[in-house]
């Protein structure tokens, strides 16, 4: 169901065309197996019906050829797998950004998702989880100065255009699944865990944050909008942010 979504929607994505071109791909490669498997189910009934075999053969077709294409199938799985699957999957967990990327906190809750972003100081504030009440949805030690300047922000994400982000994803309560169709991302939000995801916006615009997983009765009302901006829109952004905060 969500490889049909993010199929459906536009990449905003440095990397989604590799998901597209997989994704094209298989279901290509599914379009053929069914068809061929289809032809070959359909001329087996033709081949062996009844009014021309009246006795039954022990041994049947003696033709290897279903071994073959039986092979050729693992053999394009195998390919799939080692060749674009797992590639790319390495790239995703083992290559992060290591400089100049906008690092944020994403806290889900039922229902919703928290932003956390560092201040001027790009130092995040002191967190515990003892702290955390409705007006502190991300439980900021108000004793550490290096979160006076902190953001948070309530199911509205603002990005920079053409640079990379890393999101550091972790629930509140019950296991939530953080999911971006249009950036062709998903990562589980587990309780207790604090699990990093990468990606690098390239268009501009307004994009669907949706739970991929079942985690309560409000599931459904659990969405939120990602706005990619350009770097002065960003700024001026985190401008008012800071002025709201109470910050500079």
């Amino acid at each position: 169901m969500l490889n049909h979504l993010m199929g459906q929607l536009p990449n905003a994505s440095d990397h989604g065309f590799l998901i597209d071109n997989m994704l094209e791909f298989c279901h290509w490669f599914m379009l053929v197996l069914f068809v061929s498997w289809s032809a070959f189910f359909i001329y087996m009934m033709m081949r062996f019906r009844k009014g021309r075999n009246p006795k039954a053969d022990y041994y049947g077709l003696r033709s290897h050829a279903s071994s073959h294409i039986e092979f050729m199938v693992i053999l394009v799985e195998a390919v799939i797998l080692l060749g674009f699957a797992l590639p790319i999957w390495g790239r995703r967990v083992n290559e992060f950004p290591k400089s100049d990327a906008l690092h944020i906190h994403v806290i889900a809750q039922q229902f919703a998702w928290n932003f956390h972003y560092p201040g001027a100081d790009k130092t995040f504030g002191k967190q515990d989880v003892n702290l955390v009440s409705a007006s502190n949805p991300v439980g900021l030690d108000p004793k550490d100065q290096a979160g006076k300047d902190d953001i948070v922000a309530l199911n509205e994400m603002h990005l920079p255009v053409d640079r990379d982000v890393v999101l550091d994803i972790s629930s509140k309560d019950v296991i939530h699944s953080f999911m971006m169709p249009s950036m062709r991302v998903g990562q589980d939000a587990i309780p207790g865990q604090r699990i990093p995801l990468w990606f690098r916006p390239i268009r501009t615009g307004e994009y669907e944050i949706v739970c991929a997983q079942l985690c309560g009765n409000g599931h459904y009302s659990m969405r939120g909008l990602c706005k990619v901006d350009t770097q002065a829109d960003y700024e001026n952004w985190m401008k008012e942010m800071r002025q709201l905060s109470g910050g500079k």
